[in-house]
């Protein structure tokens, strides 16, 4: 008989604490909800900071993003998470309106883009867009300038750069500079394209205590990312598959109906050989062989016939295996 589904903890970020800024008696996500059936009042109406409705976009014959649905409300941070070439730069790129959609609609603040909305938002590409020969200092405070704003004070390590040229400085100063940079207008909407990667794990830790305090603040936040990691981070996730949205929700949402079936035996080689041999998609835990699938019976008949007996359980995939399997289903 196959076991029942085992519950897991509530999760934790990676120091095993409660994350940065979900601080508060209520959950960030709820929150946010809560914050969210406040709304971003614009002229009197409530509505969303950022809203895609079925945004597509051709490049000749290719189909980088089709039919693709996505909100960014006050205070909240939502995740576009995908593989490497699923579209999220190009939906991004249409969203702050630097990229024509071939169909649909985009608006930023109730209202189609413009370059007064665009000011009202502050932008984070892969490429970091700062100027490498000017230093941290200069480089903010031309981003400013192209606001009509002051600097912010810098402190910490970023301050003690300021007379640095950007273009010396190690990758995760570079990455919080570029922030600070996207931060000197006050903007109400953040979109941020992978910004923490090639960063080391502090580094990425330090930028996300940033972007978590932006949104305790009321910011809304768009974040692109591929470290799952991080995207357990996020009050709602947005899943591209080859330009198309696939899945949506928040982390428990989305890995709610993925399945793992979990082995713990030794010697695990032999268990993972046998599993894989089947063609069954096998990972390593430290010693416990985690199977994609929700075919417990399968596993069981698969060790049975290499002589193999081990109890196995049925566990609640990762973002991860859940990624992978949606993979796989496509």
């Amino acid at each position: 008989m196959d076991s029942p589904r085992e519950e897991r903890p509530p999760r934790l970020s990676r120091s095993g604490r409660q994350p940065p800024g979900r601080r508060s008696s209520l959950r960030r996500g709820d929150r946010c909800h809560a914050e969210a059936s406040v709304g971003f009042v614009e002229g009197g109406s409530r509505v969303s900071l950022l809203q895609l409705d079925g945004v597509t976009k051709h490049f000749g014959d290719f189909v980088a993003n089709e039919d693709v649905d996505l909100r960014v409300d006050a205070g909240e941070v939502v995740g576009l998470i995908g593989a490497n070439g699923a579209g999220k730069t190009t939906a991004i790129r249409q969203g702050l309106g630097l990229l024509r959609p071939t169909s649909g609609t985009v608006e930023h603040f109730g209202r189609p883009p413009s370059r007064d909305t665009r000011r009202r938002i502050g932008y984070v590409p892969q490429n970091l867009g700062l100027w490498p020969d000017l230093t941290v200092a200069e480089n903010l405070r031309f981003a400013a300038a192209a606001y009509g704003s002051e600097v912010g004070n810098l402190d910490g390590e970023l301050g003690e750069a300021s007379d640095r040229p950007a273009g010396s400085l190690s990758l995760g100063l570079q990455r919080r500079a570029a922030f600070a940079a996207a931060l000197q207008h006050s903007p109400d909407l953040l979109v941020l394209d992978e910004p923490t990667s090639g960063v080391d794990a502090l580094a990425r830790s330090r930028l996300w205590d940033r972007i978590l305090d932006r949104a305790e603040s009321g910011v809304g936040v768009l974040v692109t990312t591929h470290a799952m990691d991080e995207a357990g981070q996020c009050d709602r996730l947005v899943v591209l598959h080859r330009g198309k949205v696939v899945a949506r929700g928040s982390e428990p949402d989305i890995v709610a109906d993925t399945d793992v079936i979990e082995v713990e035996a030794r010697p695990w080689d032999r268990v993972f050989e046998a599993l894989d041999s089947a063609g069954l998609s096998v990972a390593l835990k430290g010693t416990t062989v985690r199977v994609l699938t929700a075919d417990e019976h399968r596993v069981k008949q698969v060790l049975s016939s290499a002589g193999i007996e081990t109890g196995t359980r049925r566990v609640e995939a990762t973002l991860e295996e859940t990624m992978v399997a949606i993979e796989k289903a496509r």
